[in-house]
């Protein structure tokens, strides 16, 4: 039994996981590494890695600080609306994200609740940067508050009143109480929420309106040059949204190795 648990396992590992990434590599460099690199040079695949990276680099640090309040709001106070507010941020897990970007049209699109007032204004969200941002933010904001909530209750609030009862202001009790016991958590979360930024296809295909050069993200240009049949830009391109998957994986068994050694030592 334990060998054929083992085997299906395998299977499916082989079939959904590894088969996948070696054809994606495979693909990528059919070619050559001349067209490889070109295609990852050309000046469309530039920009929309660039926008990438900067949307990522705009909604991880935003998450990043909703994800530490709002888990320490949860995890050490008791307030009317905890509930809500647990329930809340789970709601981008239970919603498409293409129902998460046609949200955003509805309220900032031509069409939407604020859109005359944004265009007598001049301010575009949707089609542009700042709504591709808003989506990202939308769809990645539970992954740190998620990871950092468990962590926080385990540790209890019998060490953060004890540090305020000897004086410690706020700051100085999450610096130097808080922090050290769920930095683990609280990086891992960071790697989570990045790839999931970097790699969000459905929310951000909605408000980015395909604009080549300066509203792609790395998937929608992958899906452009599919589409185009331009298969070796595709996969090249896409070869490095795996290797991003490679390395968030070579981060979590190191950051899940470093944590199990850190509690080994503290027993």
């Amino acid at each position: 039994m334990k060998r054929l648990i083992l085997a299906i396992a395998l299977t499916f590992f082989v079939l959904f996981l590894f088969l996948p990434l070696v054809a994606v590599f495979s693909e990528a460099l059919r070619k050559g590494w001349l067209v490889y690199l070109a295609a990852l040079v050309e000046s469309d695949a530039l920009a929309s890695i660039q926008l990438t990276i900067l949307v990522a680099v705009i909604a991880v640090p935003l998450n990043l600080v909703f994800g530490v309040i709002a888990a320490w709001a949860i995890a050490k106070f008791d307030f009317r609306g905890k509930r809500l507010l647990t329930t809340l941020i789970d709601l981008p897990f239970s919603v498409s994200p293409v129902v998460a970007g046609l949200i955003f049209l509805l309220l900032f699109g031509a069409q939407g609740w604020f859109g005359t007032w944004l265009f007598e204004h001049d301010i575009k969200i949707v089609f542009a940067v700042p709504g591709i941002v808003l989506a990202t933010v939308f769809v990645t904001f539970p992954f740190v508050a998620r990871e950092l909530i468990p962590l926080m209750e385990a540790q209890g609030r019998d060490e953060e009143e004890a540090a305020t009862v000897l004086g410690a202001s706020g700051f100085q009790t999450f610096r130097r109480v808080t922090l050290p016991s769920i930095q683990w958590g609280l990086l891992y979360g960071v790697i989570l929420c990045n790839a999931r930024a970097m790699g969000e296809f459905g929310a951000v295909s909605v408000v980015s309106g395909h604009i080549r050069g300066a509203t792609n993200t790395m998937p929608l240009h992958v899906e452009i040059l599919y589409n185009e049949y331009n298969f070796a830009a595709a996969f090249a391109v896409a070869s490095l949204l795996a290797m991003l998957a490679l390395v968030t994986l070579a981060l979590k068994t190191f950051i899940e190795w470093r944590a199990g050694r850190v509690e080994t030592v503290d027993d």
